[in-house]
């Protein structure tokens, strides 16, 4: 402990490039994978194509395409850009699925009911099905900031700084505060995230809570 009180700051300002490593391309990912998902649900030939290929993209080795993100951006190796597109990529294979389920899990007659009321194609969307999916949606974003998270650790191998920095020098220089940190900060992060997404869920979903204080 007496490590981790002496590197506070250094832990804070790790822990903060974390966020920003973590948190740009969750975003990215779902403003992406919902029309991708969209798409898919819209298309019937399409589906297939797009959730087996987009769940490929998770099969790429993390520190290969770490790696090979400075050959298709043109950036350094140790640009952060790197990590944020790689990141994007692996949010959009998580999210696709789960937007496509979280869609397709619209009761039918709700959707022909907003038709019938007068609903364009895109008000129905934004009005009725997006918002019913958001707790599909949200699950699915949850595994993604965890799996983020963890996976930017990765990216110390390449020098891009963040709270992997700490298990690295750690586990190089046999340090057990700084390993410990390193994995509690981690943690910590994670649960953030959760935290947040379930909030954002909880505010976008009222009739949720409706429905839940009537059945009780």
């Amino acid at each position: 402990m007496q490590w981790v009180l002496d590197h506070l700051g250094d832990i804070s300002s790790l822990g903060l490039q974390h966020i920003w490593l973590s948190g740009v391309p969750l975003v990215l990912g779902l403003l992406i994978s919902i029309p991708v998902g969209w798409l898919a649900t819209r298309t019937r030939w399409l589906r297939g194509i797009l959730i087996t290929g987009s769940g490929l993209l998770y099969t790429i080795p993390s520190l290969a395409l770490f790696v090979l993100m400075p050959l298709v951006l043109g950036t350094s190796i140790l640009s952060p850009l790197n990590v944020v597109v790689a990141m994007t990529i692996y949010t959009i294979a998580l999210l696709v699925r789960s937007v496509v389920d979280g869609l397709t899990s619209v009761p039918e007659e709700v959707a022909r009911s907003a038709t019938a009321m007068g609903y364009t194609p895109a008000r129905r969307f934004f009005g009725v099905d997006l918002p019913l999916a958001v707790p599909v949606i949200a699950a699915g974003l949850r595994v993604a900031a965890v799996s983020s998270v963890s996976m930017i650790s990765i990216a110390s191998l390449i020098g891009v700084s963040q709270l992997g920095d700490l298990l690295v020098d750690g586990f190089n220089r046999d340090i057990a505060g700084e390993l410990f940190a390193g994995v509690l900060a981690s943690i910590l992060l994670a649960i953030a995230f959760d935290v947040l997404i379930r909030l954002a869920e909880h505010t976008l979903t009222p009739w949720r809570r409706v429905q839940q204080g009537g059945g009780t």
